[in-house]
């Protein structure tokens, strides 16, 4: 009797090796230890504001495995910090920016959380205006065309972004000049507090796209396996000189918005659901299932991170604040100009 063949696992038919995919994981756990700082900071004075890519690491971290870092550029939006942190950010960079030291490399303390900005990594500046990086992600792909270059634009944004004007532009024009752009919504259901049903017309995110003759990808945002396959192959099809691809990864907010919102229109169904579909242990058990994880490395990793993260805490803490007279640096003309 000829012996079934066993199938390899899913990240190995994606081409991912075992240490890839460990380290995935482990900036999955090192966003969500930052983030139980960042909120704890808040609830002592420390931190005026925070907010959270809690249950949104998957999709950024699985997306960004599919990018060529410090190439391809990237438009970010406010909850994006495990997006940061796998294109290179530091968990030094997040507390410097969130405790508004005069270290942060993102603006010298003068931004809200979470801007995420470096031209090294070829992120670019963000707006806290919802869906303003829109066509800006979609002027850095035309870019590529006029300068024959094959970088790709990625850009993210929540689902609450494509209501605006300035998503549906963004979308238009890079689908008349076949853009190489990805436009990915993490898609959690709720724009602060207003449902998906109450944000749009059709049933998700992704039938969108048929409006602009371009793919929609509607995923599991939080399975990263499944995240870095369809970001892989939107970025092999712009660089193809194919055009745009709009990912809708649906995903949870395990948090209320933001550390000013008391998350009190979600009822306790709601956010019950959204813990079962918590990305970290869902994909702690597939490394488990394939031998690349037990419980006792997984509770020293936990343990390594949180000491990382508290001495990151701890230097950006008794790092000086920006000098007043730098206040308004970069918003007004220096004499003598």
């Amino acid at each position: 009797m000829a012996r079934a063949k066993t199938m390899p696992p899913r990240h190995r038919e994606l081409g991912l090796s075992d240490q890839q995919v460990r380290e995935l994981y482990r900036t999955m756990v090192l966003a969500r230890v930052i983030d139980e700082r960042l909120w704890i900071l808040s609830r002592q004075g420390k931190a005026h504001f925070v907010l959270t890519s809690r249950g949104h690491e998957a999709a950024q971290v699985g997306s960004a495995l599919a990018l060529r870092v410090g190439y391809d550029y990237v438009f970010s939006y406010y909850r994006d910090m495990a997006l940061g942190l796998a294109l290179g950010f530091t968990p030094d960079d997040i507390f410097l920016s969130v405790l508004a030291r005069q270290g942060d490399i993102m603006s010298g303390g003068r931004q809200l959380p979470n801007h995420l900005s470096s031209r090294r990594l070829r992120v670019a500046t963000q707006s806290s205006s919802v869906a303003s990086q829109i066509p800006h992600g979609a002027g850095a792909a035309y870019a590529a065309r006029v300068l024959g270059e094959d970088f790709v634009a990625i850009t993210y944004f929540g689902d609450g972004a494509t209501s605006k004007g300035d998503f549906h532009e963004g979308l238009n024009f890079a689908a008349v000049w076949k853009l190489p752009a990805i436009f990915f919504c993490e898609n959690n259901g709720w724009a602060i507090s207003v449902p998906l049903d109450k944000q749009m017309g059709t049933a998700t995110v992704a039938e969108r796209a048929a409006a602009y003759g371009i793919p929609g990808v509607r995923l599991d945002g939080c399975d990263p396996l499944a995240v870095y396959a369809a970001t892989r192959e939107a970025v092999e099809r712009a660089r193809r000189g194919e055009g745009p691809t709009l990912i809708d990864a649906e995903v949870v907010r395990l948090t209320p918005h933001s550390s000013q919102d008391d998350d009190h229109y979600r009822t306790r169904d709601v956010l019950d659901e959204a813990k079962r579909r918590d990305p970290i242990p869902r994909f702690r058990r597939y490394l488990e299932e394939q031998n690349l994880l037990d419980e006792a490395e997984d509770a020293r990793l936990w343990d390594e991170l949180r000491a990382e993260v508290i001495a990151a805490q701890e230097r950006a803490e008794a790092a000086p604040p920006p000098p007043p007279e730098e206040a308004r640096r970069h918003l007004f003309a220096a004499e003598g100009r």
